[in-house]
């Protein structure tokens, strides 16, 4: 897929890998980078699954609403994601490591039916779940 027209680009740079930091280029994020104690680190700062972790979180919610505003539906403020990502080897012959994501979505008062759908449409839109699909497990569960 391709963008059609850009609407905002971010821009950030990242020194060091997991272990170092990471700039946004307005300074609106200034992040100390640490692997997770799992992962033979000290746990001392955040790491790319968070980071993760948060965005898709955050972008979902944001297609959740657009979605919804289609349908004259209003998505509550309440509205939240817990965002699990895992990280690990890949299976079978596979070298290297991926990612999974498990997003629990909570729509207090929409209908258990009607936040199904909307969570199936949203993940039709989400930029995230667009660039993910096909490459990683993406697990969605109304709460």
């Amino acid at each position: 897929m391709s963008i059609e027209k850009v609407i905002y680009t971010a821009r950030a740079k990242a020194m060091g890998g997991r272990v170092g930091t990471a700039k946004s280029d307005d300074g609106q994020i200034d992040l100390k980078l640490d692997r997770p104690v799992e992962m033979s680190g000290k746990g001392n700062g955040t790491n790319p699954e968070q980071l993760f972790a948060v965005g898709y979180a955050a972008c979902f919610i944001g297609a959740l609403r657009v979605v919804a505003g289609k349908r004259h539906i209003r998505i509550p403020e309440d509205v939240a994601i817990d965002s699990a990502v895992s990280f690990g080897p890949l299976k079978g012959e596979a070298e290297g490591f991926g990612i999974a994501v498990a997003m629990t979505i909570h729509l207090p008062g929409i209908e258990r039916a009607i936040a199904e759908e909307l969570v199936h449409h949203a993940h039709q839109v989400c930029p995230y779940s667009n660039a993910t699909r096909g490459n990683l497990d993406v697990l969605l569960t109304v709460a």
